[in-house]
């Protein structure tokens, strides 16, 4: 008896078909380069690694450098190249402008060595993080208030060192922006005929930032926003003040001139806070 012939159906792969198995060979081998690089993972000599961090620093590669230096740790965290290198990857960080991995990792060297020569400089370079930062008086002035704190650390706990008097100079800078910010607001609120408001942000630069660049303009606005309220004699106490230590600045000049016109003329007061505020100081 004659078998039946069987007919053959041709295999036809659908383009679906074909795109699913295509997709199933590129996951096999990503997982087959990620098991590899995995193997063939082989740790370095620590002073190669080092070197090779140094060598992009000195390149002003920043970020590779920082990741060399983590890499150092890493591979030998109990050597005593691993502790310097924390230090050198917070240093690589802030030169490549990534301030909070800096900061970190600064923080993360302080806490794992308080005692070491080099823990002055990491206070430093966190402060120096949050300086970088300072914006335009126009912004908000939290991260000015964080490094006027970070670097008023560093002049307290390590004063006889260079960080310090560095920080110092900064300080005075720092300050010189708050106070910036305060008659920014200051002027603001004048010019919308905020009086009492305007007062306080004057007042504030004259208590709070009297060693800066912005007290003769705070006391011409002193004399200006006093004169609006009708109060003679503060406005007048002011203009004294400002006479006597500003002279020669425009700025009493204007107030010389505002007073004039109200039929007015600076003159101390004994009992002004303006004239103690000074005293106090000079």
């Amino acid at each position: 008896m004659t078998q039946p012939k069987i007919k053959k159906t041709p295999c036809i792969i659908t383009k679906q078909v074909f795109i699913s198995i295509m997709v199933l060979i590129i996951l096999l081998s990503v997982v087959s380069c990620s098991s590899k690089q995995t193997i063939d993972y082989v740790e370095r000599p620590v002073n190669e690694i080092y070197n090779n961090a140094m060598d992009l620093m000195y390149q002003s590669n920043y970020v590779l450098a920082a990741e060399q230096f983590d890499e150092v740790e890493r591979q030998h965290p109990y050597s005593l190249w691993a502790t310097k290198a924390q230090i050198m990857a917070a240093y690589n960080h802030y030169q490549s402008s990534s301030y909070d991995e800096a900061i970190i990792a600064a923080q993360r060297f302080i806490e794992l060595h308080p005692g070491h020569k080099d823990v002055g400089y990491a206070h430093y370079l966190i402060a120096v993080c949050y300086y970088e930062q300072i914006s335009d008086v126009g912004r908000d002035q939290s991260i000015t208030q964080l490094a006027l704190a970070s670097l008023d650390e560093v002049v307290r706990r390590f004063p006889e060192t260079t960080y310090a008097r560095d920080a110092k100079l900064k300080t005075d800078l720092a300050r010189d922006h708050l106070a910036g910010k305060e008659m920014s607001i200051g002027r603001y609120y004048l010019n919308k005929g905020h009086f009492v408001a305007a007062l306080n942000r004057f007042r504030s630069v004259i208590e709070q930032y009297q060693t800066t660049s912005h007290v003769p303009e705070a006391l011409h606005r002193l004399v200006e926003t006093y004169l609006s309220l009708g109060v003679a004699l503060e406005a007048k106490a002011a203009g004294a003040v400002l006479g006597y230590n500003y002279p020669g600045s425009r700025w009493y000049q204007d107030s010389y001139q505002l007073l004039v016109e109200k039929n007015l003329s600076p003159e101390k007061n004994k009992n002004s806070w303006i004239q103690k505020t000074f005293e106090s100081l000079f």
